[in-house]
């Protein structure tokens, strides 16, 4: 409770690596992001937020029941995790992130990928401790993966006119428009309509001209 509260990240960060919960509650029923929260100190709470442990992620690399092949190759696990826990979630971060590992910007490789992603986005909804957030946030990425595999499929500049295309401005203003439909996108795929966050985007998005 009290390593977020003193607004220090890299032992927050550590703390989380080392196993500690997020969801013990202190006596006055408060998580650690919550007390995070309470005292302004809003960047442990995004490092709490944003934290995703390696071991959920290295579940996959093992084949499971009746699979022969695991879903995500060891190879893939270190760069992938690397993407999950960013606090950046700006696309076109994301992107460079898939663009500076060459294990990672291939298109079988980005299929097993955004496969793994979707999975965990389904655990986190059907859970007992629902998490939209982090549901949406690995649905987000595994539409970025699936937008980089169709560049590199089809485009001869491959990720780079995929970042060039959300960098692009229009002529009146510089607004990023593809960069803006991609993400609106993003949200209307989310497949758990249900979700109150979904229905909180929605509303805060769909009046918004682009």
């Amino acid at each position: 409770i009290f390593s977020p509260h003193s607004g220090n990240k890299e032992i927050t960060w550590m703390m989380l690596e080392a196993g500690a919960e997020t969801d013990v509650v202190n006596s006055v029923g408060r998580t650690a992001a919550q007390m995070a929260a309470f005292v302004g100190q809003h960047d442990c709470v995004t490092v709490i937020n944003n934290f995703f442990p390696r071991e959920r992620l290295d579940y996959y690399t093992k084949p499971q029941g009746l699979d022969k092949e695991p879903k995500l190759p060891v190879k893939l696990a270190g760069p992938l995790h690397k993407i999950i826990t960013t606090t950046n979630m700006h696309p076109v971060k994301i992107v460079l992130l898939v663009k500076e590992n060459p294990l990672l910007a291939e298109v079988e490789a980005l299929q097993k990928c955004y496969r793994v992603l979707d999975l965990i986005c389904e655990k986190c909804m059907k859970q007992k401790d629902m998490n939209e957030v982090l549901a949406m946030k690995m649905h987000y990425i595994s539409c970025i993966f699936q937008k980089c595999i169709t560049f590199l499929k089809e485009r001869e500049d491959k990720l780079d006119g995929f970042i060039k295309s959300l960098l692009k401005g229009r002529d009146k203003d510089g607004f990023p428009v593809y960069q803006e439909k991609l993400i609106r996108e993003s949200i209307r795929k989310f497949p758990y309509c249900e979700a109150t966050l979904l229905q909180q985007l929605v509303r805060s998005i769909a009046p918004v001209e682009i």
